[in-house]
């Protein structure tokens, strides 16, 4: 019960939570792959309406479902154009989800206006698709979407069913010699199935944003890892572009550190990267991020230009060269009195937009002079070469 109860904390707490980049990023496909879905399915369900005029089929039925399925294919084409811009509209799916939603309470009030109220509310096709288009909100993996397009078919759907049974007087019902008399407690029942179908569906999406973010995340450290890099670190360049900041990028190797993997083991190696993470992390400032990449390999982010960059850099360098690692007996081979480990690194720097306009060119330059550091005696920070 008591993980039931974390679940549903958690859950509660990504809904009020904007997602992680890593997840917009990859909800932004799902956009797109919903507006191509929505396209292609409202210029299928307008063959429906002429089906049923062929089959013998009433007028008023024929020409409610061309409109609403005519107005739903002219969203759905600019939807459609608007998605294939990804991440550029923040509200894009917000206003998607609703949209999808007011279209299919909009057919239902064109069933109620041009047959009857008893078709409207007894209808099962059309009343399906409120649940499928929440299920559709999971592709977009933010669960603020989610919670608004449950809502919000609730909120539509339960006014139109109250507007048409709070009027009737005692003993009248509603009846429809196709569809049958409306029963209250379906009316109920398809209220309970939306709100299970908007749970069900945040579950999901709460589900995946945290596989994404596991994914996106060093184990032995806890830091975010190069999956992080190459989708966060490009949205800050263009925030960075946008504002005309400067940002600089340094790759970090820690010095011969296969030594002491040979000398002491992996164990004291894993404790080794913790240790200098630590101590790295400490002295960070607000906006900038460490990333293991690698093995001992780390990408710090910096935003500074160049000369802060380095100076900020250094000063790193020089507190992780005078925070030795304490070891303890069993790690220095019984020896008593334990050891203290002392672990340097070197650091090559690159600066955005002068090095380069992204990520890759920005990683291959900040390498080079990493290899500059390197080749000069470690322990050392290169900005220049």
């Amino acid at each position: 019960m008591s993980t039931l109860r974390d679940t549903l904390r958690e859950l509660a707490s990504t809904l009020r939570d904007r997602p992680d980049e890593i997840v917009l990023d990859i909800g932004a496909s799902g956009e797109l792959l919903v507006a191509r879905i929505r396209l292609i399915a409202t210029l299928l369900l307008m063959l429906a309406p002429l089906l049923n005029l062929a089959s013998g089929g009433g007028m008023a039925d024929t020409v409610a479902g061309l409109v609403g399925t005519g107005l739903g294919a002219m969203l759905a084409w600019i939807w459609l154009i608007l998605a294939r811009r990804k991440r550029r509209y923040a509200w894009l799916p917000f206003v998607t989800s609703a949209s999808d939603i007011s279209m299919e309470t909009l057919v239902i009030v064109l069933i109620a206006a041009t047959q009857s109220p008893a078709a409207s509310l007894n209808t099962v096709i059309v009343w399906s698709c409120y649940p499928l288009s929440i299920f559709a909100t999971a592709l977009r993996n933010d669960g603020r979407v989610t919670l608004l397009a449950g809502l919000l078919a609730m909120a539509q759907y339960g006014l139109i069913a109250w507007y048409f049974l709070a009027g009737l007087a005692p003993g009248e019902v509603l009846s429809s010699p196709d569809y049958g008399v409306v029963s209250v407690s379906l009316q109920l029942q398809r209220m309970v199935l939306l709100l299970i179908a908007t749970l069900l569906t945040a579950v999901v999406v709460y589900r995946i944003q945290r596989l994404v973010l596991l994914s996106g995340t060093d184990t032995l450290t806890g830091l975010p890892n190069r999956s992080w890099l190459m989708h966060r670190v490009p949205r800050l360049l263009e925030s960075a572009q946008r504002e005309q900041r400067s940002v600089a990028l340094a790759i970090i190797d820690l010095d011969h550190f296969k030594r002491i993997n040979d000398r002491h083991g992996h164990p004291v190696g894993d404790r080794a990267l913790r240790h200098v993470v630590a101590v790295l992390d400490d002295a960070l400032a607000d906006g900038e991020t460490l990333m293991r990449v690698g093995g001992e390999e780390f990408v710090l982010i910096l935003p500074h230009s160049m000369g802060p960059a380095w100076e900020r850099m250094e000063a790193l360098r020089q507190r992780v060269a005078d925070t030795p690692l304490q070891l303890d007996d069993a790690e220095t081979g019984g020896r008593p009195g334990g050891e203290r480990l002392s672990i340097t690194l070197s650091a090559g720097l690159a600066s955005f937009p002068a090095d380069g306009a992204d990520v890759s060119t920005l990683l291959k330059r900040a390498d080079q002079r990493l290899i500059v550091a390197k080749r000069g005696g470690r322990n050392r920070v290169v900005a220049r070469a």
